[in-house]
């Protein structure tokens, strides 16, 4: 994912401001960290560039 993504991306359950951290990048592409709500205190991950905005289980 780009990071210029952070300036349109939010959380998906509360809509708001979502935390960046990196665990590895290169190119201009942010390969692997997560997303992070601290309102909802949720991460969503971010794998092979592509952040997964989806709600996680509650099984």
């Amino acid at each position: 994912m780009k990071r210029i993504l952070m300036e349109v991306l939010a959380c998906p359950v509360c809509k708001g401001k979502l935390e960046l951290n990196v665990e590895a990048e290169g190119g201009g592409e942010i390969f692997v960290g997560t997303l992070y709500c601290d309102k909802c205190d949720i991460s969503y991950p971010i794998t092979d560039t592509i952040p997964n905005l989806m709600l996680p289980n509650s099984d």
